[in-house]
């Protein structure tokens, strides 16, 4: 299983400002080769190496294996580009996002993230230091530091690229590590999640993890992001930019909290781990226009993977079902009905009676369709 390792590098001053140079090299880089791609219509590393490898060696001063990560990470943007076209992500054919996507070649960051490999970055985990190419040559005895858990694992299983970041005034190393898949258990049932919006998760032993403060959360901070932006001062902007990944971040670590509790339990119980799926949720759902910023701000897939994640390395086995009706399918009698649930909360099945908060409901429905489909997926 492959998981990714956080380390923050602690450059000298001299050190920061080779590797800020780097990047600004690369991405001009990278920008470049991605207009020649554009303009030859030719989206293969292999293919594009003789467009643009010679000419940004020779115009930027890049080592061999740079040049060639450069071109590779314009590939891969591009690739990236194409699936989303492909599955609509960009809007739907003739639209102006779809047709600006379509018709201007990728510009990159000038801090945008570059990949190296081992030649270009090799790590000292004795000494807690890594050697990195930049522009300036080659910097040896970087330190790095990272907690005890993440060091750990880069020292025993790293494999592949490393990416270097910098992001709000601070370098990050993330690197590719390969851990031993654990065996997945044969599940003793399953506990189904309801995921939503109300209640972030809701379990089908009856437990709700309630949204209620993060969305409280979610709408102070874009009535106070409307207010600044209203203003347009210098200041304004300055406290934009340094809250504008702290609504993130507390999703993000609310959503890991719910997940580890979830795969914790299912782990005890010996039971496998029973989601919707919830794709392309958003473009099958119509609401109405106050409505849309929190369908489109739920964190339905971040949480899904943290539970998956999770799951892989507790062993514990994962299965997405199909999410259509869950909501209007009554866990007991299985008979569904949109009067089944008259309001976000009540579930009451008008065939036999049942009665039950919506999402446990919900949750119980989608353990029932796990177990089938871990029934009929292994039934050989």
């Amino acid at each position: 299983m492959r998981l990714v390792v956080q380390v923050k590098p602690l450059p000298t001053p001299e050190q920061a400002a080779a590797l800020e140079a780097t990047l600004h090299t690369v991405n001009r880089a990278a920008t470049l080769v991605a207009r020649i791609a554009h303009q030859q219509r030719c989206f293969r590393n292999f293919d594009l190496r003789k467009h643009a490898y010679a000419r940004i060696k020779a115009e930027f001063g890049l080592a061999a294996q740079a040049a060639q990560h450069v071109i590779k990470k314009v590939a891969d943007a591009y690739r990236t580009l194409h699936a989303n076209l492909a599955v609509g992500n960009l809007g739907k054919p003739g639209s102006r996002r779809r047709r600006a996507a379509e018709t201007r070649p990728i510009v990159f960051r000038s801090r945008a993230a570059q990949p190296y490999d081992d030649r270009c970055l090799s790590w000292q985990h004795a000494t807690r230091t890594v050697s990195i190419w930049t522009v300036a040559g080659r910097l040896k005895a970087v330190a790095f530091t990272g907690s005890a858990r993440q060091l750990a694992l880069l020292a025993e299983h790293r494999r592949g690229e490393s990416d270097l970041i910098w992001r709000e005034g601070a370098w990050y190393l993330y690197a590719t590590v390969e851990v031993p898949d654990r065996p997945v258990a044969a599940p003793d049932g399953f506990a189904g999640v309801d995921l939503g919006i109300a209640n972030i998760a809701t379990t089908s032993d009856g437990i709700r993890h309630s949204g209620k403060h993060l969305n409280a959360l979610r709408h102070r901070h874009r009535e106070l992001r409307r207010r600044l932006q209203a203003k347009k001062t210098k200041s304004a902007k300055r406290l934009l930019k340094r809250r504008r990944r702290k609504e993130a971040r507390l999703a993000a670590q609310v959503d890991h909290a719910i997940a580890k509790q979830i795969v914790t339990e299912a782990e005890r119980t010996g039971r496998g781990i029973a989601l919707e799926d919830l794709g392309g949720i958003r473009e099958r759902v119509r609401l109405r226009k106050p409505q849309r910023v929190t369908l489109h701000s739920w964190s339905f897939h971040q949480l899904g993977a943290f539970i998956t994640s999770k799951a892989a390395r507790a062993g514990v086995a994962v299965i997405f079902v199909k999410a259509a009706y869950t909501s209007q399918e009554c866990s007991a009698c299985h008979h569904i009905d949109k009067r089944n649930r008259p309001d976000q909360a009540t579930f009451s099945c008008t065939s036999c009676g049942f009665a039950e908060h919506a999402d446990v409901n919900a949750a119980r429905t989608i353990a029932s369709r796990g177990e089938t489909g871990w029934a009929v997926s292994h039934a050989a």
